[in-house]
């Protein structure tokens, strides 16, 4: 195995003739090609629950299903059970996910309404965070960029307005790829811009002497400060002025009073230093003055409690914190010197860097190091807003880091009420169980389940599991499901932990209560292919990919459509995965799933252009989603127009729920356009799909000005209806979509038109019953 690793490449790049015939030696044996996936992909991804401990079966071996020359496979009467797909379509348990999901969702979230609507001006911004919490276990990504908008707009100090700009900005990282299409328009998200701290935080120290006692015999107006040979002469009063210490003194009754000379040699404060001081107390500016020297004269001014010149030098060091180097570089002399203004410079660097900066220990052990004081000066009271978003940030790129437990230890450290407290339990011990810490994942399940997290006790099940004992992990989530109303996860859960119909049973009752788990189906077309029941196997994995597009699914599904011979369909499966993303990797990530889709694509007769056609008209009117999505990707490795299919190709990836993929196919709609209203109505939809839709509606009315076309009036009418919700707007909102039906046709629409009547009435119905037109015609994407 190990000796053949240098010949990978070579293998995988030759032709099918020659992957045919071609042999490779190592480890002093002769290996044919037709064995490579045994030696490279032994699937071990794809396991069930009941045969974790079973010894593993003969690798994989595609190749043989995929012969070169088309036709009938060669039965594998050598190894029938080893060999056979049937026996390798596995399934792994599902994860334990590190969400917020409480037992009953309507309650918590018109609670966090209730609350919004009566709570201090201070408490909003967690109150929304804690919402974008519960729509995050509910996979919402709208709803959940929907609630970090709220909290953005509602911080209520300039920390939170740092963070949640931050955050959004993360969020939307798609939408750096449009700036210029923002910028043409005039129109940049706001919370993308730099925050104006020193706006935010005006400085308000009365730096006045009045009232203090003053020597009134002092000998000198001016007085002269030596460091090593040099001396400063300096304005006494002006001096004085700057803090207590310095007026008691200079104006006070200590001896330097009546001084007109006075050594400073031993204060750490360089000549350069001192007169650029001096030279402060007259003008008030410090513009001139290097960097260097601003962090001397910091230090010096927070040890003799000269407020107006540390603050004039915060925000001068702040207004020159520009990259990550500077912030990283400055950090430290802000959180030693509690210059406030400069932290929350460094920390907007850092934060609006992410994740990149994630890779760079130095910004880690900063927020990791910091003491509870020093993250006030940095941050404010949004610490646990802060570690939240640093946490969120390092699970997605590692959830199993050193990094992402750090951050996760902290958010549990500054938690303030038991909402915040159980979500950082649960989220701690989520990662503590990936990193097999066991007995720290326990602890931590148990406060988030005594916090009031029920989800909690599918980690602690789990770990029962992990122990041996499942009898007690069965009860555990029986006596949850006998107390509390009854979800999904419960039963799918349980079924972990039972066997044969047992199993069967509480995975049917799991897909009742939430037909969106994927776990249920897969492991029903599993256990169906192990019994060497193909057709029902297919029928149950379509059950799911009918209504919800999972990578996982349509890779069983590629498997069983190979073992039934259906090279065709396993295309389609393996196409519309390199859809959605075309880096995928099959066979536990060893073989990616461009070089199978080559492979398959040997057995699949090759269609002209008019074929494509054809064949997309059908999908199309069918409702094939994924038929379609498999024919757009065919047609686009030609030179057939790509604007028009990457637009087609995003609609239906809108339609099945993959936002950010349809995304993706929007842009390259844009990038490949062949006209200017055609590209107008692309960046329309773009802007539409962002939330800008006032700026949607200006594209939309720009293309229909070069040409009349549905696709305009389309997004004209969307645009309208989202930008208002006034029951005026219908009447022009209905003309719009017969506008749009007026127009030609691209012969994907032939055969809808009779539809129209029964969309216009719905759209008529619902304005009058006061409902939104999104309500009344927000799925009738296949108008396209």
């Amino acid at each position: 195995m190990l000796c053949l690793r240098g010949k990978e490449s070579e293998i995988l790049s030759l032709s099918p003739n020659q992957k045919h015939k071609k042999k490779v030696k190592g480890c002093g044996a002769v290996v044919e090609i037709r064995d490579l996936f045994r030696l490279l992909c032994p699937m071990r991804s794809f396991f069930p629950a009941e045969s974790c401990k079973e010894a593993h079966p003969n690798a994989l071996n595609p190749q043989s299903w995929l012969h070169i020359e088309r036709g009938k496979l060669p039965k594998l009467s050598s190894h029938p059970s080893s060999a056979s797909i049937e026996s390798l379509i596995k399934v792994p348990q599902p994860a334990i996910l590190p969400f917020f999901k409480p037992v009953d969702y309507v309650e918590v979230l018109a609670r966090i309404h209730e609350e919004l609507e009566s709570c201090p001006p201070q408490e909003r911004s967690n109150l929304f965070l804690l919402q974008y919490q519960v729509f995050r276990g509910l996979g919402e990504v709208k709803l959940m960029r929907r609630s970090l908008q709220g909290a953005w707009q509602r911080a209520h100090t300039v920390h939170e307005k740092i963070i949640f700009g931050a955050w959004l900005k993360y969020e939307k990282q798609e939408e750096e790829l449009m700036a210029d299409l923002l910028a043409a328009c005039g129109k940049c998200a706001k919370e993308f811009a730099p925050v104006d701290i020193a706006f935010h935080l005006p400085f308000d120290v009365n730096a006045s002497s009045e009232g203090r006692t003053t020597n009134e015999n002092r000998i000198s107006q001016n007085v002269t400060f030596t460091i090593g040979s040099e001396k400063i002469v300096c304005d006494r009063q002006k001096i004085s002025e700057l803090s207590a210490p310095f007026h008691a003194m200079l104006k006070g009754h200590f001896s330097e009073s009546l001084s007109e000379t006075i050594d400073l040699s031993e204060n750490n404060i360089s000549p350069s230093g001192m007169k650029a001081i001096s030279d402060f107390s007259l003008n008030g500016s410090l513009i001139e003055v290097p960097p260097n020297l601003l962090l001397e004269i910091l230090v010096f001014a927070n040890k003799y409690c000269c407020e107006r010149l540390k603050d004039a030098c915060d925000r001068r060091l702040a207004s020159l914190v520009s990259s990550k180097e500077d912030a990283v570089e400055l950090m430290e002399y802000a959180l030693d010197e509690h210059s406030s203004v400069l932290a929350a410079s460094c920390l907007q660097v850092l934060l609006r860097d992410l994740p990149n900066c994630m890779n760079d220990n130095r910004v880690v052990e900063i927020f990791v190091h910091a003491n509870k004081q020093q993250l006030e000066v940095m941050v404010g009271p949004g610490i646990f807003a802060l570690f939240c978003f640093l946490s969120e940030v390092s699970m997605n790129l590692n959830s199993s880091s050193d990094t992402t437990a750090h951050f996760l230890e902290r958010l549990v450290e500054f938690a303030e009420n038991g909402k915040q407290r159980l979500l950082a339990l649960h989220q701690l011990g989520c990662v503590r169980l990936l990193r097999k810490e066991y007995d720290e994942a326990r602890c931590l399940f148990e406060g988030a389940v005594n916090a009031g997290h029920m989800y909690s006790v599918a980690g602690l099940a789990r770990l029962d599991y992990i122990k041996g004992d499942k009898l007690l992990s069965y009860g555990q989530l029986s006596s949850v499901i006998s107390s509390v109303t009854s979800l999904g996860w419960m039963y799918q859960e349980r079924s972990l932990y039972c066997d044969g119909d047992k199993r069967w049973e509480d995975l049917e009752k799991a897909s009742n209560l939430d037909p969106t788990l994927i776990y249920p189906y897969m492991y029903r077309a599993a256990t169906l292919m192990r019994t060497q029941n193909a057709h029902a196997a297919l029928a149950e994995i379509n059950r799911i990919l009918g209504f919800k597009l999972s990578l996982e699914c349509l890779e069983i599904r590629f498997f069983i459509h190979l073992s039934l011979e259906d090279y065709k369909a396993a295309l389609c499966d393996v196409q519309t995965i390199l859809t959605l993303r075309s880096d995928y990797r099959m066979f536990e990530g060893r073989v990616a799933a461009s070089q199978l889709c080559t492979l398959v694509r040997e057995h699949v007769e090759r269609w002209t252009t008019a074929d494509c056609w054809a064949r997309l008209y059908d999908c199309w009117s069918a409702v094939d989603d994924i038929g379609s999505l498999s024919v757009i990707y065919q047609m686009l490795e030609s030179d057939a127009a790509k604007g028009i299919l990457y637009f087609r190709q995003s609609l239906l990836l809108l339609r099945l729920n993959c936002p950010e993929a349809a995304m993706r196919s929007l842009l390259l709609a844009r990038q490949h356009a062949s006209s200017e209203h055609e590209r107008l109505v692309y960046e329309g939809w773009i802007l539409y799909d962002t939330g800008h839709y006032e700026e949607g509606l200006q594209k939309a009315e720009e293309s229909i000005d070069i040409k009349r076309s549905f696709e305009a009036f389309f997004l004209k009418a969307y645009a309208l209806a989202d930008s208002s919700i006034d029951p005026s707007c219908s009447p022009t909102v209905i003309s719009l979509l017969e506008d749009a039906l007026k127009c030609p046709s691209d012969n994907l629409r032939k055969g809808q038109e009779s539809k129209v009547d029964e969309v216009l009435g719905r759209v008529n119905g619902h304005w009058e019953g006061g409902v939104c037109c999104e309500a009344a015609y927000g799925g009738y994407w296949w108008l396209f």
